[in-house]
């Protein structure tokens, strides 16, 4: 059996990067995973804050997608391990959210973005669902530290 999730107010939303589970790292609060990770994109620390100070997650997204401030150069070795450090982060931040992750079980799970075939599973179902596999890393990883 399979958890899809997300859109934020919908069963299982709080797995969404853009629900309102904010993280810290190196004594900066970023207000979502999406802003964390857009921002981690950028060397460039004035823009890296302006992703980190947008309004909204949605806003974070569209300023972490512009080419108009270069990507660094190592952004596709280290996206992945980017976005494992921020959910370590955000259910090391918020009980609830590692508790709803243990709850899961076994499942798999997927996230149901239809236009991202990489971290979701895409429109058709063929997407490689990073950011599910990621999260199933971390349930692994809690689950392991609660039975000991």
């Amino acid at each position: 059996m399979t958890i899809s999730f997300y859109v934020q107010g919908e069963p299982f939303g709080e797995f969404s990067n853009f629900s309102a589970h904010g993280v810290e790292f190196e004594g900066r609060w970023y207000p979502t995973v999406e802003h964390y990770f857009q921002a981690m994109k950028f060397l460039d620390q004035d823009y890296a804050e302006t992703i980190r100070r947008a309004v909204s997650p949605k806003i974070a997204k569209q300023l972490g997608n512009s080419r108009n401030v270069p990507l660094r150069d190592d952004w596709e070795s280290l996206k992945i391990s980017v976005m494992r450090a921020a959910i370590r982060q955000k259910v090391a931040t918020h009980s609830a959210v590692a508790e709803l992750l243990l709850s899961t079980g076994d499942e798999e799970l997927i996230e149901a973005a239809p236009h991202d075939y990489f971290w979701g599973c895409g429109k058709t179902g063929s997407g490689q669902n990073w950011l599910g596999k990621v999260l199933m890393e971390v349930r692994e990883e809690l689950r392991r530290r609660v039975d000991s």
